[in-house]
């Protein structure tokens, strides 16, 4: 089971001992596992991530050719709907639906990977309650990053180098629906995957997901099967040992796990975990990936050098150009087709 960790310390004017506390914690996890549930109840009503499942959910039902009126060729191949199997994770097609939303742009440019504008769908409500979102979602990163860089011992002036990073993030935003019940079966010799494994790119990702269960997976690099749901998946990946747990959805949860940039910062302390999407069911996903900056200078912190007593070994990254280098396998920029980023 993944920890738990509530936000509510890290909100307000909590007791110093009891923030300190949810601090240790969060880095606990970051060590540990690079996944846990956040329990967001003190900074969002269950209600809201419900009625913009709604949202998705009259959208996704629309006929096809409405749909379209919203893909990705329209923008900049990374904005906007993406078909069945249109988006590409590991080079391999997923089975869903999505549609992505970037942070606006500045002089947007469609022929420019990244740089055109989101496209909202014509659902009444729906930019509207789903801007909201992302304004939370924003907050919520920075809250989150303040309490982790606490639980590395950073210092008041480490934090606002930190901050200076993030406060303009680069965000990132999709609604997922992953179709089974009604749409032909998989191939035979499919590996029953809708979202391939992989390691997210940037901070953090929030994750809301319907209630299915035994959808998202997590590899656990050295766990022994007896501590974990393997669901009948191998015990390896690549040339790891270990297992995939199941993170099922919590009530009053999103699922948080951190990227490969936290990798970076923290000089391999924390690693960014391996993660998939098994094709169970008819299944609406929000994740919202909280990035740094696109111009952000991504390189060890002191901090996390403090910790291990060793010189830094990650290379420096600027994070707009690992990002390119990164989607460039998964869009066809082009001819505007290709998928989204995860």
């Amino acid at each position: 089971m993944l920890p738990v960790i509530d936000v509510a310390p890290l909100l307000g004017d909590s007791p110093t001992e009891l923030r300190a506390k949810t601090c240790a914690v969060l880095h606990s996890a970051c060590l540990e596992y690079g996944f846990f549930y956040l329990n967001i109840s003190a900074f969002v009503d269950a209600s809201e991530p419900e009625g913009l499942a709604a949202l998705a959910h009259q959208f996704f039902d629309l006929p096809q050719d409405e749909k379209e009126k919203i893909a990705l060729r329209n923008q900049d191949g990374a904005r906007g709907y993406a078909r069945l199997k249109e988006n590409v994770t590991m080079g391999k097609a997923d089975n869903h639906e999505g549609i992505d939303f970037y942070r606006p742009v500045e002089n947007p440019d469609k022929t420019r990977p990244l740089w055109g504008e989101n496209q909202w769908p014509a659902v009444p409500g729906f930019r509207q309650k789903y801007g909201i979102w992302v304004e939370k979602m924003k907050r919520l990163g920075m809250i989150v990053m303040r309490g982790m860089a606490d639980g590395l011992g950073m210092t008041a002036d480490e934090w606002e180098d930190l901050r200076k990073q993030i406060d303009d993030s680069f965000w990132v935003m999709r609604l997922i629906f992953f179709l089974l019940v009604g749409y032909p079966p998989l191939p035979a010799d499919h590996d029953g995957v809708s979202c391939g494994a992989h390691r997210d790119y940037g901070c953090l990702t929030f994750l809301w997901t319907d209630p299915t269960r035994d959808a998202l997976q997590v590899f656990m690099s050295g766990a022994s099967p007896a501590e974990s749901d393997t669901s009948g998946l191998p015990q390896e990946q690549g040339g790891e040992q270990g297992v995939w747990i199941t993170a099922n959805p919590i009530p009053g949860c999103v699922v948080c796990n951190i990227g490969e940039m936290w990798d970076i910062w923290t000089n391999g302390l924390y690693r960014a975990t391996l993660h998939q999407v098994v094709h169970r069911s008819n299944n609406y996903r929000i994740p919202f990936f909280f990035e740094p900056n696109f111009d952000a200078h991504v390189r060890p912190l002191d901090a996390a050098l403090r910790i291990q007593k060793k010189p830094p070994e990650k290379k420096p990254v600027i994070y707009g150009e690992f990002l390119m280098a990164k989607v460039g396998g998964n869009f066809d920029f082009k001819k505007g087709e290709g998928g989204g980023r995860y």
